[in-house]
């Protein structure tokens, strides 16, 4: 305190701030930078998860019948594009529209995209379209040239091991990760095999784990 009373001492009067002191203090604040959400984006799947999943309202008849011709619309354009033949079926199946291609020249026609991954991506595409037209998430399945009915016969089969397994002494058997719709038909699988499913782990590690009834 005495230290700072000595030193004022010699100066009766403050000293004014320069005009270039008040200058740089008034100039002007910069604009905040834009938002990055107000750039629009590609679209994206919004896809209900846990609780929210199972709290969702189930979609009309209407309204999977909409979808299935929004669908089969986009279908026929990658179709177009690619020059492959096939015909486009609408389906309504456990709450879901199910469109099914076949080909209309020939099995080599829709081979290359009968693949188990090609379907898949293709799937993920058209749902990604729907939801772009539609503003809702889409549950849709795409089955081409029979290649569901190819998995299930898969998913009996991982089913079978599964079940050989408890009957020679395991508690349980866990299958890998798959879709929801996959896990549905597991569950109806192990249902008729007189065995117990249920589904457990989050996001991509859900998968079914079957034990006895």
């Amino acid at each position: 305190m005495n230290d700072i009373d000595s030193t004022s001492a010699d100066h009766d009067v403050a000293p004014e701030a320069t005009p270039e002191a008040r200058v740089e203090t008034d100039a002007p604040v910069a604009s905040p930078a834009p938002a990055v959400d107000a750039v629009p984006g590609p679209p994206t799947r919004r896809e209900p998860v846990g609780d929210a999943a199972a709290a969702s309202p189930a979609p009309s008849a209407q309204s999977i019948i909409d979808e299935g011709e929004i669908a089969a619309d986009y279908i026929e354009e990658l179709l177009d594009i690619c020059d492959f033949d096939g015909d486009i079926d609408i389906e309504v199946r456990a709450g879901r529209s199910y469109i099914s291609i076949d080909s209309s020249g020939g099995e080599g026609s829709l081979r290359l995209l009968s693949k188990p991954d090609t379907v898949n991506a293709l799937q993920e595409l058209t749902r990604i379209a729907v939801q772009a037209k539609t503003g809702e998430f889409s549950r849709l399945i795409l089955d081409i040239g029979g290649s569901r009915a190819t998995r299930e016969q898969e998913l009996g089969a991982m089913v079978d091991r599964a079940v050989e397994k408890i009957e020679e002494g395991a508690a349980a058997a866990s299958l890998p990760p798959m879709s929801s719709y996959e896990r549905k038909l597991v569950h109806d699988i192990v249902a008729a095999r007189g065995f117990t499913s249920e589904s457990e782990g989050e996001g991509r590690d859900r998968h079914t784990v079957i034990t006895r009834a």
